[in-house]
């Protein structure tokens, strides 16, 4: 992004699926921007999430990593 400031809108096509064996499948994902039709793929759920907070300007970091309320703490 050229400034530091979140975009007011973000709209992705997402899509999920499982590679692996059955014992311990893995989720991967990916997005799309659907004006430029750009994919950005992910390994697993916690790299799309980060990429989601970092174009919502939120930081990489999970809440429970942030500090966050007492909702997002394990318990």
């Amino acid at each position: 992004m050229a400034n530091d400031r979140p975009e007011a809108y973000l709209s992705y096509l997402l899509r999920l699926w499982t590679s692996g064996g059955d014992e311990r499948p893995t989720w991967r994902a990916s997005l799309e921007d659907p004006l430029t039709g750009v994919r950005k793929g992910f390994a697993d759920p916690d790299a799309l999430f980060t990429f989601l907070r970092e174009r919502m300007g939120l930081g990489g970091e999970r809440p429970e990593q942030q500090g966050g309320d007492a909702e997002s703490q394990p318990m």
